[in-house]
This record gives C-alpha cells, sequence and structure tokens, in this order.
C-alpha cells in the first residue's frame, strides 16, 4: 500500500494530493545504490552516444537515431533494473496537463528573458547557435529541425530525471533528509548537471550557464514535480524550445525597416 507524503512534506498547491515520485520510497519497485549506479551509467552512455556518437558511427547515419539514444539507453538501463516498471516514468495525461505545459514553457520563456537581461549586464553573452541557425531554415529544413531537437529534448528530460529521482533516493533513504529537503537539493544538482552538459554551447561562460541554463532547468523540472509524469515536463521542454526557435525564425523573416 502506498504511504503517500503529508501535506507538511509536499509542496503545497505544486504537488497533487495522494501522489509520490517512483522508485525512491520501493514504489511500485524498490531500486538499490547499485541498480542506480547502472541507471547513471545508462544516462552517461546515453550522452555520449548524443555528443560523441558521431564520431564513432558510419557517416551518414541519422542524427535522429543518435538523439533517439540519447534518452533510449538511459530507458533500457532502467529497465534492466526496474523490469517493466520503467512505464512509472510516464503516466496518463490529464485534461488539464497540456495546459500545465503550455504555462511552464511560458512561465520559462518569462524567466529566460528576466535572466538574459541580468546576464548581459553581468557578462558578455554567447549566443545560443541552435537558435541562431534556425532563423536561417528554409521549411524542410525547419520542419527537420523541429523534429530532430523534439527528440533530442525528450532525452534531455529522461537524462535529468532519472539522476534526480537517485539523488531522490540517496538523499531521503541513505542519509535521512526530509522530503522537501532531498526534493530540493536533488533539483539544484540536477539543474548544475545540466549547466554543466551545456558549457560548451555557451563558451563556457559560467555566469551565463548557471544563471541561464541552470534556472531554467529548476523551472522545467516544477511540472515533473507537480505531476510526477515525464511527458509533462517533457512537452513543456519542447515547447519552450520551440518557442525560441519559432521566434528566432520570425525574427529572420520581418522586414529590416529603415
Amino acid at each position: 500500500m502506498a504511504n503517500f507524503p503529508t501535506d507538511a512534506e509536499r509542496f503545497g498547491w505544486l504537488e497533487r494530493d495522494r501522489d509520490d515520485f517512483p522508485y525512491y520510497h520501493g514504489v511500485p519497485v524498490e531500486i538499490t545504490t547499485g541498480g542506480w549506479l547502472v541507471v547513471l551509467a545508462g544516462v552517461a552512455l546515453g550522452f555520449a552516444a548524443l555528443m560523441i556518437g558521431p564520431e564513432f558511427v558510419p557517416s551518414g547515419t541519422p542524427r535522429f537515431l543518435l538523439a533517439f539514444l540519447f534518452g533510449a539507453i538511459p530507458i533500457a538501463a532502467l529497465a534492466l533494473v526496474a523490469g517493466w516498471h520503467w512505464t512509472a516514468l510516464f503516466r496518463r495525461l490529464r485534461a488539464v496537463d497540456p495546459l500545465w505545459m503550455i504555462g511552464f514553457a511560458i512561465l520559462n520563456v518569462l524567466v529566460t528573458l528576466v535572466t538574459g537581461l541580468l546576464i548581459t549586464n553581468l557578462t558578455d553573452a554567447t549566443a545560443n547557435s541552435a537558435i541562431a541557425d534556425a532563423g536561417q531554415m528554409d521549411a524542410g529544413r525547419a520542419l527537420h529541425f523541429f523534429a530532430l531537437t523534439g527528440i533530442q529534448l525528450i532525452g534531455e528530460e529522461v537524462t535529468s530525471i532519472l539522476p534526480f529521482l537517485a539523488l531522490l533516493y540517496w538523499f531521503s533513504g541513505r542519509f535521512g533528509m526530509g522530503r522537501r529537503t532531498a526534493i530540493i537539493l536533488a533539483t539544484l544538482v540536477v539543474a548544475l548537471l545540466f549547466s554543466v552538459e551545456h558549457g560548451s554551447t555557451y563558451d563556457w561562460n559560467l555566469v551565463q550557464v548557471l544563471l541561464g541554463v541552470g534556472v531554467a532547468r529548476i523551472v522545467l523540472i516544477l511540472p515533473y514535480i507537480m505531476t510526477k509524469n515525464l511527458a509533462v515536463s517533457a512537452g513543456a521542454h519542447i515547447l519552450n524550445d520551440w518557442m525560441f526557435f519559432g521566434l528566432s525564425m520570425l525574427s529572420a523573416a520581418a522586414p529590416a525597416t529603415s
């Protein structure tokens, strides 16, 4: 029988009543420290497939395959230790969940704009080449780009949520931290790891990486904390990035004014 967190252990309205994260407290299955190390190894292999995979696979290998492996390898590692309970990462969407995807995506756009202004006052910001390049694409390339990034962003959610759940297991179970403290620390560590993963994108500008990427990761993990459904956080992440890509395209297409 599930032991749901009390009101004092939940984050108020952000978390749904009578609901909890999978795995970290033995529901629907317990994953031991050894099992989590296998899962994290899968996360590392998935990241390697995306980042350095092109150097080791035959030329012409579809980028879609490497983007798919980015998320599929960690999920396969989870299935290895959790069996069919790997599906606990995903849940049936509720009618309101698409609205939460849109809401959190818009929230992150606003937060990104605010942190962007702060970053430009603190340091010389480096442009995201993917967003800049999106503005120069024709319709065919743009369709390919949106599809590819959609797959890759699902992988980014998988490689963020699995470490989050592993840390939650260690912080709350092994280290005896309170549930809320464990969630906060796990979120901050995942945000830091996510920032490091994107360091090369911004020429290792630490202010930009930590303030921009790190804060964005914190915002985009909130829909998972709310719904315990990776599909919702992935949807918010995809919509968020697609908004920026779309704005770049619209900006490039707008006629110049004299």
